[in-house]
């Protein structure tokens, strides 16, 4: 399984999705409410977090990062043993430039 994790961000909030994408081809999304959304194939699960306007981490550049008001280091996506524990971390705060 091949998992990606997608961002969206709202000033120094940070929304986070993970995308996988399973080996018969389909994918879901797990989502900052906790949700796994399923997709019939990597292609509209992309198209769907774009239309939220989320971008894919590994597609950000630090100009990408910039722009939106953060540096590319700032950006960890979340790690927990299960996506109960996950959830609680999907959407995250980050500490405010002086």
């Amino acid at each position: 399984m091949h998992t990606q994790w997608w961002l969206a961000t709202l000033g120094r909030t940070v929304i986070w999705a993970r995308l996988r994408v399973r080996e018969a081809g389909t994918a879901e999304v797990f989502d900052s409410d906790g949700n796994t959304l399923t997709y019939d194939s990597e292609d509209s699960a992309r198209a769907a977090l774009m239309d939220a306007e989320f971008v894919a981490l590994d597609g950000l550049d630090a100009d990408d990062a910039r722009t939106r008001g953060f540096l590319l280091d700032e950006l960890a996506p979340p790690q927990a043993d299960d996506d109960e524990r996950l959830r609680a971390q999907m959407v995250s705060k980050l500490p405010s430039h002086h």
